[in-house]
């Protein structure tokens, strides 16, 4: 007679801004799931300094059921940040990230978890539809700038990740990074899984178009040095263009013998040597920048209020 499978204990990590509205459904569908799954599990909700009343629904949650516990930033500092922040206070054998907003199915979950049991130690839940223009474009860079072949074209936000992953994660102490592409990185057996993401349950997404840049630009300098390169590699093509055409002016100088002919060659060679030394002298301090931010080591978030059952990992 086979032994009994031993229990596990899973985590469920939500970031939060602004989701006063969906967090009493998202609670409620969680609980359903998990009890089909008869798995001993937590929730830790991460609020990102909303603006409504979240935390005031987070505490009433944790007091009515302890498996909840939830920590407020004491200022907004993205859905990375707290989703890092999450990964450091989750207790579980397992964590899963899922959104506020109800687009990520619970119900998922449940395949997650086989996957989980099988071996897997990273699963992503994978979009079956295109997830959009900016979305898929950041993929693609991911992908196939950056090289992150592995990451899923189609992009995936809501992930299990095992204990062994989780413990790994927490030995970074980076700053300005994508969770999903640090997690990416890291290794580990990864694989995936296909859902259908569904529309905003309630209220308005806070993943805005400044939001969105900088997450490509943290990403892309994070694991690439490919941007510095193209600006070097772009630099010497036009010192070695600019003799060329300044010997066609040379050899041929009846096409360009007009004053204002020359006047537009060395206009053009102007403004193309000083635009690729902005972009470069602009790379470069991006990277400068996460130097000093790295070496500065000021904390990525501070916790303003604490609810249910926490003790704050720092």
């Amino acid at each position: 007679m086979s032994s009994p499978a031993p229990a596990l204990h899973l985590s469920l990590l939500t970031p939060a801004y602004n989701e006063a509205v969906n967090l009493p459904d998202l609670h409620a569908r969680l609980t359903d799931a998990m009890r089909l799954l008869n798995l001993d599990w937590e929730w830790v909700i991460i609020d990102d300094h909303s603006r409504d009343n979240t935390f005031e629904v987070v505490q009433q949650l944790a007091a009515r059921d302890p498996r909840i516990r939830g920590l407020r930033f004491a200022r907004n500092a993205g859905s990375h940040v707290a989703i890092a922040c999450g990964l450091h206070h989750v207790r579980g054998d397992a964590a899963v990230m899922i959104a506020a907003d109800l687009q990520d199915p619970p119900e998922t979950i449940a395949a997650m978890i086989e996957r989980w049991r099988a071996g897997a130690q990273v699963v992503w839940a994978v979009r079956r539809q295109h997830p959009g223009w900016f979305p898929g474009v950041y993929y693609w860079i991911m992908r196939h700038v950056v090289g992150m072949k592995e990451m899923p074209a189609h992009g995936a936000d809501f992930f299990l990740v095992d204990r062994v992953v989780i413990d790994a994660f927490r030995r970074f102490p980076e700053r300005n990074v994508s969770v999903l592409a640090l997690l990416t990185w890291i290794g580990f057996r990864q694989e995936h899984i296909e859902y259908v993401k569904q529309p905003r349950a309630a209220g308005r997404s806070g993943w805005t178009l400044a939001r969105k840049v900088k997450l490509v630009v943290d990403s892309v300098t994070a694991f690439s040095d490919l941007p510095i390169r193209v600006a070097l590699y772009v630099g010497m093509a036009l010192l070695v263009l600019a003799p060329v055409v300044l010997l066609g002016a040379l050899v041929w100088p009846q096409r360009i013998a007009s004053p204002l002919g020359y006047l537009l060659i060395g206009l053009a060679v102007a403004v193309g040597l000083s635009g690729v030394q902005l972009v470069a002298l602009g790379l470069i301090g991006a990277y400068v920048w996460r130097v000093y931010d790295e070496a500065r080591r000021r904390p990525s978030y501070v916790i303003e209020a604490l609810a249910g059952d926490v003790t704050v990992v720092t």
